[in-house]
């Protein structure tokens, strides 16, 4: 039985060392898609922040050419901090000091093996907070320069163009990127608004539960995976202009 891999040239996992020693040192970036394993509601798999940031970071990579940018792709991260989703069956979470360690140990695997720079692609809100703190260490600590690219952030004015602002977890959104990418994923039959809770006004909510019923949030009957693609296409180049602007500002 063969269980086949799809790497492509830019894909460190498919590498050889004596391939990643030449490829880490030459390449404008190091790409690390980062994600997590925890629920979304009833109709999507507790992969989909992760499988966003593999397929969300190869559409960004195969762009990169484009505008004369090279990029190493990292193994996507499955496991982030998703502690505040563990009520619901399937969540794994790290610990956010774990995550925040995890994250400086590959930038600093990267350093070692010649890097200079560092584009972390997250597609999980929870990652932000040790992201961040994981990056300047990275920076400080290691010399590698690191870009936060939190993909929604860049897409965020036409997702709520088309969404509104209740877009967010196991939503409209993120229905239309699972459809667009792995339709077969999707539980159709169990797509139905997200009933909302509580909203709270000063305080964080505990866990997911306290402000949701199924474990969603917005309408996922209303996804557009149509739509999605053109956003995806878009985004990609925002993100691409800004890394390019970035180097060019060195």
């Amino acid at each position: 039985m063969t269980v086949r891999l799809d790497y492509e040239p830019y894909d460190l996992g498919g590498m050889t060392w004596e391939d990643a020693e030449e490829a880490i040192p030459d390449a404008d970036f190091v790409v690390l898609p980062t994600g997590s394993v925890e629920q979304h509601s009833l109709h999507l798999p507790v992969t989909v922040d992760t499988l966003r940031a593999e397929s969300l970071s190869r559409e960004l990579v195969e762009a990169a050419p484009d505008r004369d940018l090279s990029m190493v792709r990292l193994p996507t991260l499955p496991y982030g901090y998703s502690e505040h989703h563990m009520n619901y069956a399937g969540t794994v979470t790290l610990s956010s000091d774990t995550y925040q360690r995890v994250i400086e140990d590959i930038g600093e695997s990267i350093a070692e093996h010649g890097g200079e720079r560092l584009a972390i692609v997250n597609c999980h809100g929870g990652n932000n907070a040790p992201l961040t703190l994981a990056a300047d260490r990275i920076q400080r600590d290691h010399g590698v320069k690191t870009s936060l690219v939190h993909w929604t952030n860049f897409a965020r004015d036409r997702l709520e163009e088309r969404f509104g602002d209740e877009w967010g977890h196991a939503g409209d959104h993120e229905t239309s990127v699972i459809e667009l990418f792995y339709p077969d994923l999707v539980k159709t039959e169990k797509k139905e608004p997200q009933v909302r809770k509580a909203r709270f006004e000063a305080r964080k909510y505990t866990y997911f539960d306290d402000i949701t019923e199924q474990g969603g949030r917005g309408d996922p009957t209303q996804s557009d995976p149509e739509f999605l693609e053109e956003v995806v296409a878009e985004t990609t180049d925002i993100i691409l202009s800004a890394l390019k602007s970035d180097i060019e500002q060195e």
